[in-house]
């Protein structure tokens, strides 16, 4: 029996066989069987959505993770995982729990994720940069790249502790059984440090990206005035992969990706070190992920018994950094920013708001959540000291070592370089993501949606989805890469930061657009904005995985954020359960149960009160 038709037998008293016809019985058995099998979406037919959606998810796992695509991404990328985890978390909670631990045990010694973790099955010529390009092992090693596993150098956006938070809750009782989240925890910490210590480049808080592949969309033009800067790779010292499966059209240039390769070279060549290179950029999608993780990083502090107040304060304090640097009134969005460039737009980039009002206000702010922080710091450490175990205790000893040592690397790095940059101008829908924040001020979040729906995004109007580059700009282009495109997963950020904000009705058609739009393009990577037609890979890990979550969606969606206030127009009841818990345990034996996944007797689902938009049921580029 096919393994994801398993998802559509109804629950019945006979036993029902899970194995696929292309997967071995586990030694000493010659069948795997399930009495009783709870299943996902029992009354749909065979060919719905879902089905198809989790077949899709099916076809590229590897058994202990997802690849994006056989073919154009055969190995495991960073913030991929993350999505797909949050779709797996509906089949498959083992599954899901298992994607994002294969991830994180490649987890360098500084804290950083890496992009890629590659499969050492895949023949070297399959994808470029391939392992040998990289030499994490070798010129990773003072960063403490992992010696078993081969990796590339650079990170993606932190959707990671969103990521966890998020699959714990769909299986309570399992993830406390096999310890996912205090295992999880510690790196998730270290991780969060390193980009806000080690890549705080431009001294005022948020996280620089030092390649475009970090950034997640690789080929947008807001990279084009900053890689202006860097001297090419010769064009014959590397050969494209990407070219074999994909238009030369649909692809960057040849000249930006000698800048990509360039940029990575210098960075590799220079131990991954953060700092030195030509190239680093505040962006706000990156920023505005790693806030909404930090606040997830509060919750799953405290379902491990801290008191996890000290992370609210940080990513509100987060916040403000965001709206002190990368806000633009006049403009309606946030911008990209340069550390390294020119006056292009700086000192006039916020006149609207007015420097005095906005010093004040930040000043206020941050004063006050500074005593907020530093009280809960306090408040954190004495209730880990007792609730967290001794090992984990230690971890945070150590890891408050490294804080400080990391802190001091990249507050010298930063002494180095211009810390005032210049914002970017250029529109991107990374300046709309920020929406996803809970404590964004409400006048900034109600400009974001005019934004998003006015002549540069077009979104509820002319575009089926948000794409991914001003629509009247001049380097757009609705099939190149991230140069025009809609894709799947910032449309879906951008879709549970309406609903964050109350604005439930453009939400839902959005929603509906979303669902339609991978119905027709066949999972497409990406779509053009305009009509929808698919471009890039077809059966796409993500959006296959973020169908799935927009499926599961309920009306209690819209009942909290990520801190664990009611949303700002459903502050009267947060009674409602969000998160679904449909059975999979057909689903997760049709592999057998991998490492630390002993489960057969866990709790069971208990209801519980959501703490966000994103428990709703909630590649760019290159991908380097």
């Amino acid at each position: 029996m096919d393994s994801t038709t398993q998802l559509t037998i109804r629950r019945t008293g006979i036993t029902v066989p899970v194995r696929t016809s292309g997967s071995p019985a586990p030694p000493g058995s010659h069948e795997i069987t399930h009495p009783g099998a709870h299943v996902y979406d029992p009354d749909r037919p065979v060919g719905s959505l879902h089905l198809r959606a989790a077949r899709v998810l099916e076809g590229n796992w590897t058994g202990t993770s997802t690849v994006p695509s056989h073919g154009l991404y055969p190995h495991q990328w960073s913030w991929d995982s993350a999505f797909i985890a949050i779709g797996l978390r509906h089949l498959s909670p083992l599954r899901a729990q298992t994607e994002l631990e294969t991830l994180l045990g490649a987890q360098w010694g500084d804290g950083r994720i890496p992009h890629i973790v590659f499969n050492p099955s895949v023949p070297l010529d399959a994808y470029f940069p391939s392992p040998d390009f990289w030499r994490s092992s070798t010129a990773g090693r003072a960063a403490g790249a992992p010696r078993t596993v081969q990796t590339s150098g650079i990170v993606q956006p932190p959707v990671h502790a969103l990521a966890a938070w998020l699959v714990h809750q769909a299986d309570p009782g399992l993830s406390r059984s096999r310890s996912f989240l205090s295992r999880m925890y510690p790196r998730l910490a270290a991780w969060h440090r390193y980009l806000l210590h080690r890549r705080d480049l431009g001294g005022g808080g948020l996280a620089s990206v030092v390649h475009p592949w970090e950034q997640g969309m690789d080929n947008s033009p807001c990279w084009d005035a900053p890689l202006s800067r860097v001297t090419p790779a010769a064009p014959r010292s590397f050969r494209r992969a990407d070219l074999d499966h994909g238009s030369a059209e649909d692809r960057p240039t040849d000249l930006d990706y000698g800048r990509y390769v360039r940029l990575a070279t210098d960075y590799r060549d220079g131990g991954y070190a953060d700092g030195a290179g030509e190239f680093a950029v505040e962006d706000p999608a990156f920023n505005a992920l790693l806030i909404a993780s930090e606040h997830a990083l509060a919750a799953i502090a405290q379902e491990l018994g801290a008191a996890g107040t000290a992370r609210h304060a940080r990513a509100e304090r987060l916040t403000a950094a965001l709206v002190e640097r990368l806000w633009d009134p006049a403009e309606g969005m946030f911008f990209c920013r340069d550390v390294y460039g020119g006056d292009a737009r700086d000192g006039v980039e916020s006149g609207a708001l007015g420097s005095e009002r906005r010093s004040a206000e930040n000043g206020a702010l941050g004063s006050e959540r500074r005593s907020a922080e530093s009280g809960a710091h306090g408040s954190e450490r004495g209730s880990r000291s007792g609730a967290l175990a001794p090992e984990q205790r230690s971890a945070e000893s150590s890891a408050h070592s490294s804080e400080r040592r990391s802190r001091q690397s990249g507050a010298h790095a930063s002494e180095q370089r211009s810390r005032t940059g210049a914002l970017i101008p250029e529109r991107s829908v990374a300046g709309l993501l920020p929406l996803i924040l809970p404590a964004l001020p409400r006048d900034i979040a109600a400009t974001l949606v005019r934004t998003a729906g006015g002549p540069h995004f077009g979104l509820g109007g002319v575009a089926r989805l948000a794409p991914s580059y001003d629509l009247t700009g001049h380097a757009f282009d609705p099939h190149r890469y991230w140069r025009g495109p809609a894709w799947f997963n910032t449309n879906w950020l951008l879709e549970r930061g309406l609903r964050l904000h109350g604005e439930h009705g453009r939400a839902e058609e959005l929603r509906a657009a979303l669902l339609e739009t991978a119905d027709a393009s066949g999972f497409a990577e990406y779509v053009d904005p305009y009509t929808g037609e698919a471009c890039g890979a077809l059966g796409f890990s993500w959006t296959a995985a973020l169908t799935l979550d927009l499926l599961h969606e309920s009306a209690g969606a819209d009942q909290a954020d990520l801190t664990g206030r009611a949303s700002r127009t459903d502050r009267a009841d947060q009674s409602t359960q969000v998160v679904s818990h449909p059975g999979r345990r057909a689903f997760d034996n049709v592999h057998g149960t991998p490492p630390h996944a002993s489960h057969t007797s866990h709790t069971p689902h208990t209801p519980h009160t959501p703490h966000s938009s994103f428990e709703t049921g909630a590649k760019g580029g290159d991908r380097g």
